[in-house]
């Protein structure tokens, strides 16, 4: 065991619990309308609930158990053989499986704002825990526990494909089959607290540190190197995204340039371990360029309510900054290159190849799930429910009493 790595990983483990509770919960509870906000907070508490006890369960050893090319064996079910002295690379296995945890938490969650303020939290907490098994730990083991794509040698550094992907298409499948909310797309109520998703966005570029550099698993340059690459991806595209603003509607808003540092941050995940400084920069750049006009393209020509824009900031984003990779490597741009006798062209179609494949196998599969959800529990709530709001139909509480 290295004590330096440990004492890394451990606190990068508590800063992507971070990003979870309370930094995606605030992000996304301040951009519903009043009446929703405790139903947000709530579907983010219990996805990180119910997420811990199944990663605990079953999920770990699925997704980092020696297996096959598809899935993870069950040699760690419920974390057996996992005691004090078990030691994953130089780290403590406990602490390898939390860390590992933490990003299970935060993945289904990111997927909730797609779909808020028109789903019962009955089927919120099945989803999520359905998907967790049947999509997020088969995928991780692919690209992270020595799966099919790892073998033909896929960059994910930090979860481009494994969490972004993954959220963005199964989020985005959910909104469809859910249907919009009323009034969508003509009568479209803003934000309710600016300030709110302000805190949260702040909250997830402190925790996206340990999402991003944590993801070396040791205390070393790649790790500081990803650091740097991660926050300046962020404030690049940040930047973009208030820019575009200005020049499109004479005002930049909080809320867009909050939204362009999330689009920063979900660009550069899968690279972060592979570029440089530049390489942040210009990841950043095409992020907020690129993320930007998919939400327009998802909200107002294909008239997806995907309420927070879920698809259009993770799973593009994190699908850009997965294809760029190849491009973006090379030592001249301060990166790590490419493995040996590796081709940017070749890199590039195993890139292509693994963000394809996760996308129709996370579509197809929420797709069963949402319908089998639907059929057991129910999916939508009703209209006087969604009139009324979800705080108090459903969980007996208000937001703010005045």
């Amino acid at each position: 065991m290295n004590a330096a790595d440990t004492s890394w990983i451990l606190t990068s483990t508590a800063l992507v619990l971070l990003m979870t509770l309370p930094g995606l919960a605030l992000f996304y509870a301040g951009l519903v309308q009043a009446r929703n906000i405790l139903s947000v907070l709530m579907q983010c508490m219990g996805i990180a609930c119910a997420a811990s006890l199944l990663w605990f369960a079953f999920g770990y050893s699925l997704a980092f158990d020696a297996g096959n090319a598809w899935l993870g064996g069950t040699s760690r079910f419920f974390l057996a053989g996992i005691d004090r002295e078990a030691i994953s690379g130089a780290l403590p296995e406990s602490l390898f499986a939390m860390f590992q945890m933490t990003f299970a938490i935060i993945t289904p969650a990111l997927m909730v704002g797609a779909f808020v303020e028109r789903i019962r939290f009955g089927a919120v907490m099945l989803i999520s825990c359905l998907w967790l098994l049947i999509v997020y730990a088969p995928v991780t083991h692919w690209v992270w526990g020595g799966g099919w794509l790892a073998q033909q040698g896929i960059i994910d550094f930090a979860g481009g494909i494994v969490v972004h992907v993954t959220a963005g298409i199964s989020a985005a499948v959910i909104a469809v089959i859910l249907g919009a909310r009323k009034g969508f797309p003509d009568r479209i109520i803003p934000p309710h607290a600016p300030w709110m998703v302000m805190v949260g966005a702040s909250l997830l570029w402190v925790g996206w540190f340990g999402f991003n550099a944590g993801s070396a698993v040791a205390a070393d340059q790649n790790a500081a190197m990803a650091m740097i690459a991660t926050h300046l991806s962020a404030a690049t595209a940040s930047l973009v995204w208030l820019v575009i603003e200005k020049l499109r509607f004479g005002k930049p808003s909080l809320v867009g340039l909050v939204t362009g540092t999330i689009a920063g941050l979900a660009t550069v995940t899968p690279a972060s371990g592979s570029v440089g400084p530049l390489g942040g920069i210009l990841l950043g750049l095409a992020g907020g360029i690129i993320c930007y006009l998919a939400v327009d393209l998802i909200k107002l020509r294909l008239r997806v309510d995907d309420s927070l824009d879920v698809l259009a900031v993770h799973g593009v984003g994190g699908a850009t900054g997965t294809l760029l990779v190849p491009f973006l490597a090379a030592v001249g741009y301060g990166g790590a290159g490419l493995a040996d006798g590796v081709s940017i062209g070749n890199q590039f179609m195993t890139q292509l190849t693994g963000v394809v494949a996760v996308a129709v196998y996370s579509a197809v599969t929420t797709a069963v799930i949402v319908l089998l959800t639907r059929a057991v529990v129910g999916l939508r709530v009703s209209d006087e429910e969604e009139i009324e709001g979800l705080d108090f139909t459903y969980h007996g509480e208000t937001g703010y009493r005045i």
